[in-house]
């Protein structure tokens, strides 16, 4: 278990030694989110005066949640990317030649794309503060959280698919087919209540919308734990399975060499 910890801490620096190195790969991250934040706060600020709306405050407000989870998502969704530039340049063969464990080379990306969530994260936040959001600043906690969560979900996901495609052209397409219709079947950007009957259930089955519920609830102060602690429970549950069934896809991928 040590071996593991320590392969794993080693792996994840490899990560962020590299992103240090290379920090656009952050900073376009958060050109998107910015988009939506700003502009798409303010040109559906109205829809807060929608009758039946549950949101309550300001659209900016019940949009930056959804924002946050967006982000994470969408910089999961590619996590698998390194992958397969490691397949391309040999690394990934070296690798699982050594002896370190599948395991630790699964937790060191997710780690790593955990603690790049943090970071955008917070820039998200703080970037809706300036623009006007207030929030229960405790709920930072939970919203961190949600989106770690979710981060290692698709992280694993991104990763899985890119050790059984090996293609970066299969894995962006794989995973914009993914992303979009999980962020649009979900309350990052509209209360479902306004939507389809089809669409509200498949919210409440959609793990990004968990993130969404569990990030808005606690940001905006007077969570409800009824709604909260079963969509972290299921969340965490999913985000080990996910993780554990990723690291599986290693066998396949040596199989398959």
């Amino acid at each position: 278990m040590t071996t593991m910890l320590s392969h794993s801490a080693l792996l994840t620096r490899r990560s962020v030694v590299a992103l240090v190195r290379q920090p656009i790969f952050l900073v376009v991250t958060l050109i998107q989110p910015m988009v939506w934040l700003l502009l798409f706060g303010q040109l559906f600020k109205s829809v807060v005066e929608i009758p039946g709306f549950a949101g309550g405050g300001s659209f900016l407000e019940y949009l930056t949640p959804g924002v946050v989870v967006m982000t994470a998502l969408f910089s999961a969704a590619w996590a698998g990317t390194v992958y397969i530039d490691d397949m391309e340049r040999g690394v990934m063969d070296r690798l699982l030649a050594s002896p370190v464990s599948r395991a630790a080379m699964m937790n060191g990306t997710l780690a790593y794309q955990s603690l790049t969530s943090v970071v955008q994260t917070g820039v998200v936040l703080g970037v809706a503060f300036v623009a006007g959001a207030r929030f229960a600043w405790l709920g930072v906690v939970g919203t961190v959280v949600a989106g770690i969560l979710v981060t290692v979900v698709f992280a694993a996901l991104s990763n899985a698919v890119a050790l059984l495609v090996r293609q970066q052209e299969a894995l962006i397409g794989i995973s914009q087919f993914t992303a979009l219709p999980l962020t649009f079947l979900s309350s990052a950007v509209m209360d479902p209540s306004l939507a389809p009957h089809w669409i509200q259930v498949a919210a409440d089955l959609n793990p990004v919308d968990w993130a969404v519920v569990i990030s808005r609830e606690t940001l905006l102060g007077s969570p409800d734990w009824g709604a909260v602690a079963p969509r972290a429970v299921a969340l965490t549950a999913l985000a080990v399975v996910m993780a554990a069934l990723a690291t599986r896809a290693f066998r396949i991928y040596q199989r398959s060499a």
